[in-house]
């Protein structure tokens, strides 16, 4: 499998016949697995090669034998920019087509998204797009992928829609998810070191994301993730500490008082309950990871320029 380049690579007849006719022995095996197809381009004929899969059953013209019969398959694996820029070339005529119908829709790369008034006729316009990409683009839709919705129901670049008769933009619940997850993982690979290097490996990952998620219209979603990375920050030091000692004495020198300290350090529960009780959260508030330079999703999102 090889990558794409972002530009035409030009690869000879003679060279293709050269690697056809080459011996298939252990070593060379060895060699191809290792290094990119060799490139030649001192041939008369050439083929432009592009970011498909194909097959070359018959002789190419200029070859040096009429005799010689081969079979070659490659296989491109696109990556990066290259694949939305493909989408859009050899899509543009469905865009067309979806104009011409006077259909409503939104399309980034291969996902797209179109927009009628009922579910009859949803049923209607998803069968003859599909018609229209297989038989004539001779494109396959990913039926797995493919359904006939209400848009709340749907994702469509991380964000969904909201259900009401003026919907909103909301971010989709497997976004949050994978911030949740990415978040589990930053923490679990700082825990041996200090909340403050904690909290400076998370913040870039805070930033980036709703920097992205700027959009939302809904901001309870980001109140709840403050929350909840506050609960999980606390939870990390309530695990950091340990010992019954030293969880009395950063209580007291967080402003609990002596009682209240060693009761909250004995009460035999763990890490995450802990991180979320009272004690926690009146030696910790929110206006401490503020001070400590923790992101804020929602006073982040605040700052950004309302989307008109």
């Amino acid at each position: 499998m090889l990558d794409v380049p972002t530009h035409r690579t030009r690869v000879t007849t003679a060279a293709l016949l050269r690697e056809a006719q080459l011996d298939a022995g252990a070593d060379h095996e060895r060699r191809l697995a290792a290094e990119p197809f060799p490139l030649w381009s001192n041939a008369s004929s050439a083929i432009n090669v592009l970011p498909l899969k194909t097959e070359i059953k018959q002789r190419v013209p200029g070859s040096p034998s009429r005799n010689c019969s081969f079979k070659l398959e490659i296989t491109f694996c696109v990556r990066g920019v290259l694949s939305p820029l493909l989408s859009n070339i050899l899509l543009d005529d469905l865009d067309r087509e979806l104009e011409r119908r006077g259909l409503g829709f939104c399309r980034y790369a291969d996902d797209c998204n179109i927009y009628v008034g009922s579910r009859r006729a949803g049923k209607r316009v998803m069968q003859a797009v599909t018609a229209f990409l297989e038989r004539r683009l001779k494109l396959k839709v990913n039926a797995a992928k493919s359904a006939v919705a209400r848009p709340w129901e749907r994702k469509f670049l991380g964000y969904s829609m909201t259900w009401h008769k003026k919907p909103k933009l909301k971010i989709a619940q497997p976004s949050r998810e994978r911030l949740a997850e990415k978040i589990r993982k930053t923490l679990r690979e700082a825990r041996g070191g200090s909340l403050k290097q904690a909290v400076e490996r998370l913040n870039p990952v805070l930033r980036g994301w709703i920097a992205y998620f700027r959009l939302t219209e809904v901001k309870g979603v980001l109140e709840d993730l403050d929350g909840w990375i506050r609960h999980k920050l606390r939870a990390l030091l309530w695990r950091q500490w340990k010992r019954v000692y030293t969880r009395v004495k950063n209580l007291m020198r967080a402003g609990i008082d002596r009682q209240r300290a060693w009761q909250s350090a004995t009460n035999g529960h763990g890490s995450w309950w802990n991180g979320n009780a009272s004690h926690m959260n009146a030696a910790y508030p929110k206006s401490w990871f503020d001070r400590m330079g923790l992101v804020s999703l929602l006073e982040t999102r605040q700052r950004f320029p309302s989307a008109s």
